[in-house]
């Protein structure tokens, strides 16, 4: 039997790296990449696909977006990353399974890497200072994973409970749930939307389980690469209309800014517009058009 060879980290210029599918990210979230990094260091490398071409070797970017931007962010010139050999073509596959798997996992990928860490033998103190959490955290994190309680966890990392609040929770029986959600009350742990948020979730857990489970309750499959390569079509299909629609925008502007500049040119009708007190116009419009009309 052979085995793949371990991919080794190496540090790469971060000048040097190219977003070969570029996405709209959300400012808060990236935020907290930069304040991690900056505390506790990168925990994971970025991967990136070796290119050479006329100006020598680049890299295209795998998975680690918001890593690479929050390194260049605080100013640092090179990045530890995994090279690997691939195609342009596959790296857009990469980059889209990763950003697939990211919208189907969202919350829960971070607690469930808590859950490894300890498997590996971390103890809860080391788990806190690698991942920056607080120890409280990381301990409640832990016991709620233990009992399976994935619809408590999503709601503690999404900032709507507490994680003292989701362990009390997940600890008492249920004649006991509403005498925990009142006591968090008078500790001003929970107040206004986020009481009635959890008095919803308590709900949705008695009567759906502990367990967060697909929407059509089917076990979620793994996608195949058919699947994948079918997605990454209709989203190069999606970006194929929107320069479409672009092209025929531009061709519709350059026919109004041609019909303008013909009819700006006819001295009757400029005097026509300055009687009707009509002569300005915007005044992007107006630099194209090139009339010297005032700016509206």
């Amino acid at each position: 039997m052979t085995h793949a060879p371990v991919p080794t980290v190496q540090h790469i210029p971060v000048d040097a790296i190219d977003v070969v599918n570029p996405r709209a990210r959300n400012r808060r979230v990236f935020q907290e990449i930069v304040d991690s990094i900056a505390a506790v260091g990168l925990k994971r490398p970025i991967t990136v696909a070796a290119r050479r071409g006329p100006e020598g070797l680049r890299y295209d970017l795998v998975c680690g977006r918001g890593r690479l931007e929050a390194f260049r962010e605080l100013g640092q010139a090179t990045i530890p990353a995994v090279v690997i050999e691939a195609a342009g073509e596959d790296c857009l596959v990469m980059s889209l399974v990763e950003n697939v798997a990211r919208r189907q996992h969202q919350a829960l990928d971070l607690l469930h890497d808590i859950d490894g860490m300890r498997q590996r033998g971390h103890s809860d103190a080391d788990i806190a200072r690698k991942t920056g959490l607080s120890l409280e955290y990381v301990k409640g994190v832990l016991r709620l994973l233990t009992g399976g309680e994935t619809r408590l966890l999503r709601a503690v990392e999404v900032g709507q409970i507490p994680v003292s609040v989701a362990v009390e929770i997940a600890e008492a029986e249920d004649a006991d749930v509403q005498q925990v959600l009142h006591e968090a009350y008078e500790r001003n742990l929970l107040r206004g939307q986020s009481l009635l948020a959890a008095k919803r979730l308590i709900e949705v857990r008695r009567s759906q389980g502990r367990r967060v489970k697909p929407a059509d309750g089917r076990k979620a499959r793994p996608l195949s690469v058919d699947a994948l390569v079918r997605t990454y079509r209709q989203d190069v299909d999606k970006k194929r209309l929107i320069v479409r629609d672009a092209a025929a925008t531009r061709g519709r502007l350059l026919f109004v800014v041609e019909a303008l500049r013909a009819l700006m040119a006819d001295e009757g009708f400029v005097t026509l517009l300055r009687a009707e007190g009509l002569l300005t116009m915007p005044a992007k419009l107006a630099e194209r058009v090139g009339s010297g009309a005032g700016g509206g």
